[in-house]
């Protein structure tokens, strides 16, 4: 491919995927930068000292199967720039109100075998996904409209992911733990599980399960932001934080913009020089439920009534399918559940670099109406004595994230909504419009989880964006 010489790039927003974005730019040749408005980079990927000193939390995200499974993520070898994964014994657990606890480990054989009797079935759904995940997920993190490679591969995923995930729940399994385990994963969508789709989110987090892991970056997800953004400097990118865009007339036409942003940041940078149309399409599009989260520095690891749960990083809190759908549907409609489905990540009991000697860390969320001030600490923590008894005396200080102070802290989580806006099956096909990366303005792009394949740390919607960019600009259908 002919390198595209001279030619500028810029890129607004340092999350994972614009740095994602950034490092295909400069392999193609372009001198790229990257403006950050924060002091630290990363987006979604950060961690900082929320608590206590000495006490490392991450500020979104914390459990990473994507960013293992993604494919442009695996050719940029962020090991050599300091990214190490861990991989806890066993990447899920959720406790239930009897004192057991479905585990799902590394192993498709190992998690059926405690599922009953759907374990057959389980089996049979889950192990060609499974066997078949290095083919399944380019497809999967694809723009949604797009020519399959492995048509089979992907036909049959589309099958089973289109429904409703409390249908499919109800109509696949038989056992209370099989139904609840699909449902938490199901949840992940922020969807309401009677919504077409929604299942989609259960059968991707299952398989990525059984097929990668879920694996936490030592140190916290600073860490994949720092690899990104080491090995993005080694091509000879250069990055400003503390720089804000306000608006995109400080870049000429000739150059190449990328902008991981969403549409409403977008629609501010972009000024009046959006045509009418485009202006509307964006105006209309949609954000879903936000998150309350919380940090917690602790005196010792978390009292599970099952000792089981010390094994994952992960543990899903919400009891039943029905329990976890009401849940879901509340702060899809704009109230408040008295017991919200809780996401908790332990990383200290497998990372040390997190807590002081023989202290924890423990990190918590639950989704909540967009923009909602309801305080949940209550709430979320009674979910967690529900099945630890005694946590709140393990809890020696606690920091807490309104929907309002993530969008602070990092403006593309619009009302704390952390996909990037509403993923139902009509927004995800043409997301957020459906020119999916292009705008109507020369040589400026769309590369935030606003885009296909959506939220969620891969890399994805930046390398598809520069796609579209550089068969625009060098008419390649190929790029490094």
């Amino acid at each position: 491919m002919k390198p595209a010489g001279s030619r500028e790039a810029f890129v607004i927003g340092s999350g994972p995927n614009g740095l994602t974005a950034a490092i295909v730019l400069a392999r193609a040749g372009l001198r790229t930068t990257v403006f950050e408005a924060q002091s630290t980079l990363g987006g979604g990927t950060r961690s900082a000292a929320l608590t206590l000193p000495g006490f490392v939390h991450d500020v979104c995200s914390a459990v990473h199967p994507l960013a293992l499974s993604s494919p442009i993520f695996s050719t940029f070898s962020l090991h050599a720039h300091g990214l190490e994964w861990i991989q806890p014994p066993l990447p899920l657990t959720h406790p239930l109100d009897d004192g057991s606890a479905v585990l799902v480990s590394r192993s498709v054989e190992e998690t059926a075998s405690g599922l009953g009797t759907d374990a057959d079935r389980y089996w049979r759904l889950m192990n060609p996904m499974v066997r078949q995940w290095r083919q399944l997920v380019p497809e999967i993190l694809g723009p949604v409209l797009h020519m399959p490679r492995h048509p089979y591969v992907f036909g049959r995923f589309g099958l089973l992911a289109l429904g409703p995930a409390r249908l499919v729940g109800r109509a696949l399994f038989r056992t209370p733990q099989a139904r609840a385990m699909f449902a938490g994963m199901a949840a992940h969508s922020i969807l309401p599980l009677d919504r077409p789709g929604s299942a989609a989110f259960g059968w991707v987090l299952g398989a990525s399960a059984n097929a990668v892991g879920w694996p936490i970056p030592r140190g916290g997800s600073q860490a994949i932001a720092n690899a990104l953004a080491s090995y993005f400097e080694s091509l000879g990118g250069i990055i400003l934080p503390n720089t804000e865009i306000r608006s995109l007339h400080d870049f000429g036409t000739q150059a190449v913009v990328m902008c991981d942003v969403t549409p409403r940041q977008f629609l501010r940078i972009a000024n009046s020089r959006l045509p009418p149309g485009f202006q509307r399409r964006l105006e209309r599009y949609r954000y879903g439920p936000g998150v309350f989260k919380l940090d917690w520095a602790l005196n010792g690891p978390i009292p599970w009534r099952n000792s089981r749960c010390l094994e994952s990083a992960t543990v899903h809190l919400g009891g039943t399918l029905e329990e976890i759908a009401e849940s879901e549907r509340a702060a899809w409609e704009g109230r408040i559940s008295e017991h919200p489905f809780v996401l908790l990540v332990q990383p200290s009991l497998f990372d040390s670099s997190r807590a002081p000697d023989g202290q924890h860390t423990g990190w918590a969320y639950c989704h909540v109406p967009n923009g909602s001030a309801e305080d949940m600490t209550s709430r979320i923590e009674s979910q967690v004595e529900r099945f630890a008894p005694g946590f709140r005396s393990r809890i020696l200080a606690r920091h807490k994230m309104f929907p309002a102070d993530l969008e602070q802290h990092n403006a593309n989580l619009v009302g704390g909504d952390i996909g990037g806006g509403a993923a139902d099956l009509r927004q995800l096909v043409a997301r957020p419009t459906r020119d999916l990366y292009r705008t109507p303005l020369k040589n400026v792009y769309l590369c935030s989880a606003s885009t296909p394949p959506g939220g969620g740390v891969h890399g994805m919607c930046g390398y598809h964006a520069v796609r579209a960019a550089l068969r625009d600009l060098l008419g390649q259908h190929l790029i490094p």
